[in-house]
């Protein structure tokens, strides 16, 4: 077995785009605290300025033209990271685009997001992410990272020039949509990320198991006979990529788990050395393949919505840790490419704006997980690439998210800040509300009946 080996020395802080702001200063009064790594959970006040935490403690005094924002009866938690968004642009921009993506994940309480690179054309050359990453200097409304294809035009043939795309920004790797199919490339792969210093992000699945499948194979695919995806399709090339970094002293985050077996395949690699961690959805977290006995394409996604004992499978292991964090795999799709019949509509579901209000409403007020635990979970999500974890502390870049646990809303009732509607969780009542968001020093996201007032 290789001995594990360094980063070659070249790993280097990523960077985050956003348009620019005005650093705000803010008094947020009388808000529950809760920041579960800073060991934090009561009510205090919070001062922001100059785009950091500058204080917190009761009864602060106003700065001279501070805004100030009464947080009576709401939450304050470190601001949210996702690791695993689909922005659409280049190429897609009908369904998504910088500014409307970073917007709905402003809304959910997001702080920071890394976009994936299956876009028209692939994010495989350092052209292509200078030019993204200017747009992201105009458009984001939060501090946006972005990922690089794995290999060429994201086909699994030859590796794209890793090094020169993380000297060019690129956050990470992978061919997201699709898997690295050969082991051989998967293998040079590790071997090259020595020299790029970038972690490798990874759709597992095998084509060759999964083929034609459009839905979890099990019971309810039989019964509805439509073509399914079996979980072992999923997991042996968990099982066969933690081989591939082990040997290689190499690093892997796989994406969107939605199997039991993979779980556990996970878990064993851990316990073994394996530098791995894993993401799950809110959907694979919270729904199973009896969902899709409606044949609404809002529940089609890849991986595939899987049976109840893998569903219980996630939750545990977001509970135990097993599962690193929190991702919405938030992909926009058009209505009319969503309104085809089931078997031709394309996988993927939005997700950024009902995340926490999903996960909250059915397991932390179930009693499956703490709200501390689902707060780590949802902070966490750019701690495999190296970003530095949201704190609620004097000094720490102001990323906060007020939430009013009680608010109770329809998801689509008001529409989205997303311009695509293809959510999972669409009509379902849930509880907890976003009120507002700050983002690295300033105010990305407040709902409109949620107004802050300037201090004379």
């Amino acid at each position: 077995m290789n001995p594990a080996p360094k980063d070659g020395g070249r790993s280097r802080e990523i960077e985050l785009d956003r348009a620019p702001v005005r650093q705000s200063t803010v008094l947020i009064r009388g808000a529950r605290l809760l920041d579960p790594r800073a060991g934090l959970d009561g009510r205090a006040d919070v001062l922001i300025r100059d785009g950091a935490i500058a204080e917190l403690g009761e009864s602060l005094a106003a700065p001279d033209g501070a805004e100030t924002v009464d947080a009576e009866g709401l939450h304050a938690f470190p601001g949210f990271v996702d690791p695993h968004v689909h922005l659409r642009t280049p190429g897609r921009e009908d369904e998504e685009d910088i500014d409307s993506g970073t917007r709905a994940a402003a809304a959910g309480g997001y702080c920071a997001i890394l976009a994936q690179p299956n876009t028209e054309p692939v994010v495989d050359s350092a052209p292509v992410l200078r030019s993204l990453r200017e747009r992201a200097r105009a458009e984001a409304r939060i501090p946006t990272g972005f990922l690089a294809a794995i290999t060429v035009g994201q086909r699994g043939e030859r590796l794209t020039e890793m090094a020169e795309l993380a000297d060019a920004g690129a956050g990470g790797f992978t061919d997201d949509g699709l898997p690295v199919r050969s082991a051989g490339v998967m293998r040079q792969a590790l071997q090259y990320q020595r020299l790029a210093g970038r972690l490798l992000a990874l759709h597992e699945e095998d084509p060759s198991l999964s083929a034609d499948g459009v839905m979890h194979e099990g019971a309810v695919s039989a019964q509805l006979g439509l073509a399914g995806i079996p979980s072992v399709s999923e997991s042996v090339q968990v099982a066969r990529d933690c081989a591939l970094a082990a040997y290689e002293g190499g690093r892997i985050h796989v994406q969107h788990v939605s199997a039991l077996e993979t779980v556990d395949a996970i878990e064993r690699a851990k316990a073994a050395g394996t530098q791995v961690t894993c993401e799950a959805t809110p959907h694979h977290l919270i729904l199973t393949d009896e969902a899709v006995r409606t044949l609404d394409t809002n529940f089609k996604m890849n991986p595939p919505l899987r049976g109840e004992p893998d569903r219980a499978a996630l939750v545990e292991g977001l509970r135990n840790g097993t599962i690193d964090c929190v991702a919405t795999d938030h992909a926009p799709h058009a209505r009319e490419e969503k309104e085809q019949p089931f078997e031709l509509a394309p996988m993927g579901v939005t997700g950024l704006e009902t995340a926490f209000a999903a996960l909250h409403t059915e397991l932390v007020l179930p009693g499956l997980i703490d709200l501390g635990v689902l707060v780590e979970r949802m902070t966490a999500g750019g701690e495999p690439f190296g970003l530095p974890v949201p704190r609620i502390e004097p000094g720490a870049p102001a990323n906060i998210c007020l939430v009013d646990l009680d608010a109770e809303w329809e998801v689509g009732e008001a529409g989205y800040e997303s311009r695509s509607a293809n959510c999972a969780f669409a009509g379902r009542r849930l509880t907890g509300r976003v009120r507002m968001t700050v983002a690295a020093g300033a105010v990305a996201y407040r709902e409109r009946t949620f107004a802050l007032g300037a201090v004379a």
